[in-house]
């Protein structure tokens, strides 16, 4: 039988992304910068509601944007 428990060193989610702040993510030795604005996201010079088409224009494939760019921990 196995028990779930809650961890208490682990945050209970993501960090708050807000405004003004960036993520930067090398991909296949590319460096790839993603400014976060009001209501979305901007990365070469094109606006974005989520992370997910970005993360999918960068590498190809079906990505989480969010784990992706590292915001998210695996299971």
């Amino acid at each position: 039988m196995f028990r779930h428990t809650k961890r208490k060193d682990r945050p209970a989610s993501s960090p708050a992304l807000k405004p003004g702040g960036r993520l930067i993510r090398e991909w296949n030795g590319v460096t790839h910068v993603v400014d976060i604005v009001e209501g979305g996201f901007l990365w070469n010079g094109q606006r974005h509601a989520s992370l997910s088409p970005i993360a999918r224009a960068i590498t190809g494939a079906r990505w989480s944007g969010p784990r992706f760019f590292g915001l998210k921990r695996t299971a």
